[in-house]
């Protein structure tokens, strides 16, 4: 074995490990692994399924993301608000946003939820149920609101592909149960992007039309099959359906739009939603006045009242018969009596016979208004009498008199009333002439004033050598100055 060679840099361990050895504590170790991670990797988005959903009395719900290769622990605490909590489940797919952090009471990292997006059925199973939630919190399921179908309609808008099924399962069917429908056809898209906008333009495109507003436009958008056997209105429609055949919850997506419900609702027209299987529902089935589990069905409840009434007339004819028949005979029967009656009396003693039963009728008659009319004549007298006695024109000369009496007094209580307030005014007058600063001046007194200010002179104090002054008399004024 070679010798191992040392050369002159070669120091060996300058510091043993014991002595640059650092001991953690399990919680100082967890802590500074929480610092990393939360300043390292701070909001993340992550997707995957969700699994081992809990959801705890006190509000929180944990559960784990997993793929295919790891899982995630995660925690939505009961105050994170924005998130709805309604389509978490197991199995869901979903992207999550939150904060990674270390939970450390049990040393396991986790991410703490903020915002949930779910992906696939899903998402569209959680967005179906939380509009289905709002509408009918607005009451649009309400029974109360929807409208009756009309029993026998006669002309159907029809809203569905021009080349599906649903199309012609409908016409097949109603027109072998009652051909005399004129249906009105606005083909639409009933899946993919863009078609609920269509379907919310042709619901609207129909009421137009019904309405007699923008028939022009609906030539070239509607197509029309019609029967000879009934002659309308031009344009009014009894219903319109919204139709198509079955599919998955993203095939029938465009019937759970909240536009497409609120077309329903504002529609003018009645509105049956036959959309999918008999399993499926939509919100158009919830908003519409009526729901039909299939398009067949939808064509048998449109033309029930045809068939029902198909059933009656035919047993209304055969009783019309019978009663026709039964009529007849009593008719002859009735017909041989009077014919042995009339052979049996003369019809001229018959004549004479009623005449004279006239005639006594006639004579009680005249007695019987006599006996009733004498009574009202001496009431009608009794109420002449009373009404000349209160004849408004007596209680009106006797108020205009009174009036008259009246006007009278007041004009003399006015006269002596403005004579004392004369006498009043003048010694009022007479007494300020005699109080009149001019009666002073009369009497050969003066005032003197300050011709600057106008203030009344009373004492030679008040004035000073060169200052002009006004003397007022009885008669003009004189202007001096102070010497």
């Amino acid at each position: 074995m070679a010798r191992s060679s040392k050369n002159q840099w070669d120091f060996g361990e300058l510091f043993p490990a014991a002595a640059t050895r650092q001991v953690w504590s399990v919680s100082d170790l967890t802590g500074r692994l929480k610092r990393v991670v939360e300043k390292e990797f701070g909001t993340v988005w992550v997707s995957g399924e969700i699994s081992n959903l809990r959801l705890q009395s006190s509000g929180h719900a944990y559960f784990v993301l997993k793929d295919a290769g790891a899982q995630l622990n995660c925690v939505l605490f009961r105050g994170q608000t924005g998130v709805d909590r309604a389509g978490l489940r197991d199995g869901a797919r979903a992207t999550l946003s939150g904060e990674m952090t270390v939970y450390e009471p049990r040393g396991s990292y986790q991410l703490r939820v903020t915002a949930v997006e779910l992906e696939g059925v899903g998402a569209l199973q959680a967005a179906f149920e939380k509009l289905k939630a709002k509408l009918a919190a607005e009451g649009l399921f309400d029974p109360a609101r929807k409208r009756p179908i009309p029993r026998f309609p006669i002309r159907i808008g029809i809203v569905t592909s021009s080349t599906g099924a649903a199309l012609q399962d409908v016409l097949h069917v109603a027109g072998r149960r009652f051909a005399g429908i004129e249906w009105i056809l606005v083909p639409v898209r009933v899946q993919g992007a863009g078609s609920a906008a269509e379907i919310c333009e042709a619901i609207s495109l129909l009421n137009r039309w019904s309405a007699g507003d923008g028939a022009n436009d609906a030539e070239g958008a509607a197509t029309s099959r019609r029967s000879s056997t009934h002659s309308l209105s031009p344009t009014r429609l009894d219903v319109i359906l919204i139709t198509r055949g079955g599919g998955s919850l993203e095939d029938l997506w465009s019937f759970n739009e909240e536009s497409v419900a609120r077309a329903i609702v504002t529609s003018a027209v009645p509105v049956i939603s036959a959309v999918g299987h008999e399993i499926d529902f939509t919100i158009a089935d919830f908003v519409a006045d009526l729901r039909a589990a299939t398009p067949s069905a939808a064509a048998e409840l449109i033309t029930e009242g045809y068939v029902a009434a198909e059933g009656r007339v035919e047993a209304a004819a055969v009783r019309l018969g019978l009663r026709i028949h039964r009529r007849l005979a009593e008719s002859r029967e009735s017909e041989r009596n009077l014919t042995a009656r009339l052979t049996r009396v003369h019809p001229r003693r018959r004549l004479e016979r009623q005449g004279q039963r006239l005639d006594d009728l006639a004579a009680v008659l005249g007695r019987d208004l006599r006996a009733i009319a004498a009574p009202r004549r001496l009431a009608l007298a009794s109420l002449v009498k009373r009404l000349s006695a209160v004849r408004p024109a007596t209680g009106l000369a006797r108020k205009r008199s009174d009036v008259e009496q009246l006007t009278s007094q007041l004009k003399t209580s006015t006269r002596r009333r403005l004579h004392l307030l004369n006498d009043r005014l003048a010694k009022s007058a007479s007494g300020l002439r005699l109080l009149s600063p001019q009666q002073v001046l009369e009497r050969g007194y003066s005032i003197t004033l300050d011709a600057a200010t106008g203030r009344v002179i009373r004492t030679a104090a008040e004035v000073l050598p060169g200052q002009p002054l006004t003397t007022r008399l009885a008669a003009g004024q004189i202007e001096s100055t102070v010497t």
